[in-house]
């Protein structure tokens, strides 16, 4: 369990944005001898050889073929963005001698787990060299950044009415004190570029976020729970990335297929709701010889997993849970089932994915939300209706989902990649 847990850890500190997460994912499909493809070419592909292609810079499907080019696909979805605060195109301005740096909230985070914690900036950046555009991977692990709290002395009812953050206002990050003649932009411009091996002047756009700098832990009096960031929902990415390189060439074509912009509604040319997934198979019957009757009719054999986290049950506030659906953390996957398909789980899918449980020894949970609080989505109902495949949404129960820091279980990792592995192999 330990060196699952280590090595999920590793995944997610690896890859601070979903640009970082698909560079991961590309060096460990590459290793175990996935080709790369280009969407902009013709692919030229075997039977029973694996590969993949990326969409954007945070999105990517990895593949491996069946011996028949008629085989039904088994998909694993997942998605690579988790909540959080994002600079803004011109983020740098002077403010009584500091240098403060402007936000955009991204998805739904918490935004008080921000505050009085070291932050740096990872993601992209275009630079202009010699004439031509080039996009280069930031990842500045120092902390540079901060959200300072208000002293309580000034906010006496902070711990009455909880600490709140006007997202114009009192979200800006203090960079540092302005020195000499460099004013912020070039303050910050220049910590960028050193990182980026550029100029400042070089810099023509970035897509940067903030990222908390604590590396992910193992905790517990048993060492049984796992704290990081961006576990919703790099944990899943890390699960179906994991099982599909420890499955064997099967029956069917096996897909792991990774969407950026989820926690922002999929609405994307590289999310979920676009067309990257079902062009990607189209193309894969294509280049496999299949007419488009038969690629219909192999998607009327496939099955769809939409992995995405779980809410866990939390003692301090049992009055959040639906009575009869409490979810532990290590007691395996929880079905998530929603009556107004905000998850796609259906009668026929979760019978299925009970089964692949239960063939592989392991545990399965249930989850349904309460009627009157409003529930989360996943990419499992998008992937559904685009593909007209059954898919069951499941994921790892976790406390503290949209915390700068969520923790799980340790179990839970290995449960899911072992019940994954058997959906992808069986």
């Amino acid at each position: 369990m330990s060196a699952i847990a280590q090595d999920l850890i590793r995944f997610i500190d690896q890859s601070p944005s979903p640009a970082h997460a698909i560079a991961t994912c590309q060096q460990r499909l590459r290793t175990a001898g996935y080709q790369a493809l280009n969407a902009d070419e013709e692919w030229q592909l075997q039977a029973g050889k694996s590969y993949f292609v990326c969409h954007g810079a945070g999105s990517i499907i990895a593949f491996s073929l069946a011996a028949q080019a008629n085989a039904g696909f088994r998909l694993v979805c997942a998605h690579t963005d988790s909540p959080t605060l994002k600079l803004k195109p011109r983020a740098a301005y002077s403010s009584d001698g500091l240098c403060r740096i402007g936000v955009e909230v991204y998805g739904s985070p918490i935004l008080a787990t921000f505050a009085d914690r070291d932050l740096g900036l990872a993601g992209r950046v275009a630079v202009q060299l010699e004439g031509k555009t080039e996009y280069r991977l930031v990842s500045i692990a120092r902390p540079i950044l901060r959200l300072p709290n208000l002293a309580i002395h000034l906010n006496r009812d902070v711990n009455d009415q909880g600490l709140k953050f006007n997202k114009q206002t009192q979200l800006p990050l203090i960079l540092g004190q302005l020195q000499g003649s460099a004013d912020a932009e070039q303050t910050l411009l220049s910590l960028i570029a050193e990182n980026a091996g550029c100029s400042p002047e070089q810099i023509l756009s970035m897509d940067l976020n903030v990222v908390d700098l604590q590396a992910g832990a193992i905790w517990g009096a048993h060492e049984e729970f796992i704290s990081d960031g961006q576990l919703d929902n790099l944990a899943s990415c890390h699960s179906g990335l994991s099982a599909l390189l420890a499955s064997q060439a099967n029956q069917q074509h096996m897909v792991c297929a990774l969407f950026d912009h989820e926690e922002v509604g999929s609405e994307s040319a590289s999310g979920a709701d676009g067309s990257f997934l079902s062009d990607t198979l189209s193309r894969i019957s294509h280049a496999l010889g299949l007419t488009q009757p038969q690629h219909l009719q192999s998607l009327s054999k496939s099955f769809v997993i939409s992995a995405d986290m779980a809410h866990a049950f939390h003692p301090n506030h049992a009055d959040k849970y639906e009575p009869c659906h409490h979810v532990s953390i290590n007691q395996g996957p929880v079905i998530k089932h929603n009556v107004n398909q905000r998850y796609a789980t259906g009668l026929e899918s979760s019978a299925r994915f009970i089964q692949l449980c239960k063939e592989a020894s392991v545990p399965y949970q249930q989850y349904s939300h309460r009627s009157d609080l409003g529930c989360g989505s996943t990419v499992g109902p998008m992937v559904a209706a685009q593909l007209g495949v059954d898919c069951v949404d499941v994921g790892c129960a976790m406390w503290s989902m949209h915390s700068i820091r969520e923790t799980a279980g340790i179990l839970d990792i290995d449960y899911m990649i072992r019940v994954l592995t058997h959906f992808y192999s069986s």
